[in-house]
């Protein structure tokens, strides 16, 4: 039961770091190459609506894979930015961004991050579509299309994820990503947050991007049952129009697949998400470990100072 009132925390991996998020602020940790570790600490903004449309089953998935891909836009560019940037090069730098508007970065990034989220769940939902239309002669039942077009969508993202964990950079944040995924669970278990006990630990997590993903696949077979496969244009036309409802179902398959993790039998149900995460999370270095340590102690700190704060005032 302990773990249960513990808060919920999530996080990204970033270029040579990791970032996590809490309640009042996100926090990212990278290691720079004269090996020090630097933070980047942002607020999260509290906007009303949001909040309200984040308590709706359904919706406040969508919501906030929206939010989460503006904040982690946010997250990556400092990462990207920072990481390979000499130390002597930082007047340089900062003389740069105070030339340019702040307010217009931040927003601009964060409207990038959302696009491209949009962009690439456009590609993998509609490429199945056309190669599956294209064996209609071999497989012309509703249903056999159907599933074919699930299974040219699983293949790709198996691919994609396979040929890009080949290049370095990518491997090492497969790498921090397992960082990312220990350290949760360590913090989850009730351990103290040392290397050792964090190595120890699991680097898959039920809560996983990776596993919302691979569930937004399967959950499609299921939704696109009820809507026409023909003609061609009609079934674009659903397939794009139902992303918003394939996304928000399959969000609360996640939360429901995490809350059943502890009971027997049932945790099988969010399995085929852990599966994937071998493929996207690797075993991090005891130096990469240390980074994402540091990351969210970082954040439990500004949470902690924040409640204390506010205690104070009342």
């Amino acid at each position: 039961m302990k773990n249960i009132t513990k808060p919920v925390y999530g996080g990204q991996a970033v270029v040579e770091g990791v970032m996590f998020a809490g309640k009042i602020y996100s926090v990212t940790a990278i290691r720079r190459k004269d090996h020090s570790i630097e933070y980047f600490r942002l607020p999260r903004q509290t906007n009303p609506t949001v909040a309200f449309l984040k308590k709706i089953p359904f919706i406040r998935g969508i919501v906030a894979i929206i939010e989460a891909s503006a904040n982690g836009a946010k997250h990556l560019q400092f990462a990207s930015e920072r990481y390979e940037l000499d130390p002597n090069e930082e007047q340089a730098l900062q003389k740069t961004k105070t030339d340019s508007s702040k307010l217009s970065l931040v927003l601009g990034v964060a409207v990038i991050g959302v696009l491209s989220f949009l962009f690439a769940k456009t590609i993998f939902t509609l490429v199945p579509v056309f190669l599956a239309a294209s064996l209609k002669p071999l497989f012309p039942t509703k249903m056999a299309q159907i599933f074919v077009e699930g299974a040219f969508k699983l293949a790709l993202l198996l691919a994609y994820i396979y040929f890009i964990s080949l290049t370095p950079l990518i491997k090492r944040v497969f790498q921090y990503h397992g960082a990312e995924h220990k350290v949760i669970n360590a913090f989850e278990a009730g351990l103290p947050l040392t290397v050792e006990n964090v190595q120890r630990s699991s680097r898959l997590h039920y809560r996983c991007g990776s596993s919302f993903i691979l569930f937004t696949v399967i959950v499609g077979l299921f939704v696109y049952m009820f809507v026409p496969t023909d003609p061609l244009w009609l079934r674009v036309v659903n397939r794009l129009a139902l992303i918003p409802v394939v996304l928000g179902i399959s969000f609360e398959v996640l939360q429901f697949t995490n809350k059943l993790r502890n009971i027997p039998v049932l945790r099988w149900l969010g399995y085929p998400g852990l599966w994937l995460q071998l493929l996207t999370t690797k075993e991090p270095t005891d130096d990469q470990v240390e980074v994402a340590i540091a990351s969210f102690q970082e954040l439990l700190r500004l949470e902690k100072n924040v409640e204390t704060e506010t205690k104070a005032v009342q």
